[in-house]
């Protein structure tokens, strides 16, 4: 078996390249900042299993153990939900161009940190094989 046929490794190896991907088109985004009629683009969010977002939340209640104790409120299920598709409230400028560079140098640096963990992760995959191996270096 090859170090890259385990499942992890290979998640780790794709969410590497995502993220360099990523940072392509957030780089030309920082790089059209003042070109008339650009539009931001971004790459969707990278999943592991397809089958977790088919994953439903439940309501979960409070327990209340002793009298002295504050009593929860329940949350239902339409609390539970989130708004992906949020806009970012700001203007566009009357050259057409939505590009805000705050957003996208915050974007650039959530990135980064992002592909720095998957690296470091992926590094230390790597050392814990080759720990199991015999192979100390």
């Amino acid at each position: 078996m090859a170090f890259s046929d385990l499942s992890i490794v290979g998640f780790l190896k794709s969410k590497m390249s995502w993220h360099q991907s990523r940072q392509n088109l957030l780089a030309e985004n920082v790089a059209n900042s003042d070109t008339p009629n650009y539009r931001p683009r971004d790459l969707k969010p990278m999943t592991f299993d397809p089958a977790a977002s088919r994953v439903t939340m439940r309501p979960v209640g409070t327990a209340r153990t002793h009298a002295s104790h504050v009593a929860g409120k329940s949350i239902s299920g339409e609390q539970l939900s989130f708004d992906s598709t949020r806009g970012t409230g700001w203007e566009i400028t009357p050259g057409g161009n939505s590009v805000i560079l705050e957003e996208q140098m915050m974007k650039v640096s959530e990135n980064q940190f992002d592909y720095q963990l998957a690296s470091s992760l992926y590094t230390r995959s790597l050392g814990l094989i080759k720990t199991a191996l015999g192979r100390n270096g």
